[in-house]
């Protein structure tokens, strides 16, 4: 037997031997109860089973009707700021309709044209 492979099975006992101390060590009664098939509830009613401390939970968003993940646009609108903002956007699309948008050489001869009226 070479002594590479002495080596290799010290160093194979050592981690066993290292496990199990650690194994035989470990405090008994603080670990909190694992459930395996715990549920996650959504919003959208979607119900995932997975392993947990909890039993149950509750979530607002999962992926199935997260907009990242469905591709799908979704507007989550609780206070009406969405209305709100989309009031504004017209009004500042209407008002920049009504008024002209006037080049330099137009603006220099209002003021020159206001400067002679004076």
């Amino acid at each position: 037997m070479s002594i590479q492979k002495i080596y290799a099975r010290l160093a194979r006992l050592k981690v066993i031997i290292q496990t199990h101390r650690i194994i035989k060590h470990m405090k008994k009664d603080i670990h909190p109860q694992y459930y395996p098939k715990a549920k996650i509830t959504c919003a959208c009613g979607n119900v995932i089973e997975v392993g947990s401390t909890k039993k149950t939970m509750e979530t607002e968003i999962c992926s199935s009707c997260h907009p990242f993940f469905t591709g799908k646009k979704k507007m989550i609108d609780t206070t009406g700021r969405v209305d709100r903002f989309k009031k504004l956007a017209e009004k500042s699309a209407a008002k920049k309709k009504t008024t002209k948008v006037k080049s330099k050489t137009e603006k220099k001869k209002a003021v020159k044209a206001k400067k002679k009226d004076k």
